[in-house]
């Protein structure tokens, strides 16, 4: 990622931090019939990552995980989506918090990729995930396939 869009995305972040006393995130680890796992890569930050986003004024963190679902990789749950944990993210401050959700029913649209935000989406084999996917996403993938509980922190 060149020097300029890691600086603007750092400055995005730091200005939420500044105008906002708590910053909350969601997260959805969606699994197919098959067991393969959705992962997306952004074009504006490296790796590869679950799919999600802001929760934004107003909103509840479910309603903003359907949204994020259905803008970043047109999947649309057909059963209510089970919540994993709400996990402190100390990267990006001290008052950023990620609640993740597991989506196991739903049907999928056609998205059109790459596009502004959204590099490339697919469907990995929990065994057979990009070498480049974060660590985090390798944590949440396996709390949740594994079955264990979401830990206090990112």
């Amino acid at each position: 990622m060149p020097a300029s869009r890691r600086f603007l995305v750092r400055l995005v972040h730091l200005w939420g931090r500044w105008t906002r006393s708590v910053t909350l995130g969601v997260r959805a680890v969606v699994i197919d019939a098959d067991g393969a796992v959705l992962l997306l890569r952004h074009t504006y930050v490296p790796g590869w990552h679950l799919p999600g986003g802001a929760v934004d004024a107003g909103e509840t963190a479910e309603a903003a995980l359907l949204r994020e679902l259905a803008e970043e990789t047109a999947v649309t749950p057909t059963a209510p989506p089970r919540f994993h944990g709400l996990l402190l993210n100390r990267n990006l401050g001290a008052r950023d918090h990620v609640a993740v959700y597991v989506v196991t029913h739903f049907a999928r649209g056609e998205v059109r990729v790459p596009n502004r935000e959204i590099a490339e989406i697919g469907f990995f084999a929990p065994s057979a995930l990009p070498p480049d996917t974060t660590p985090a996403t390798r944590r949440r993938l396996g709390e949740v396939l594994e079955g264990r509980p979401a830990p206090a922190h990112w």
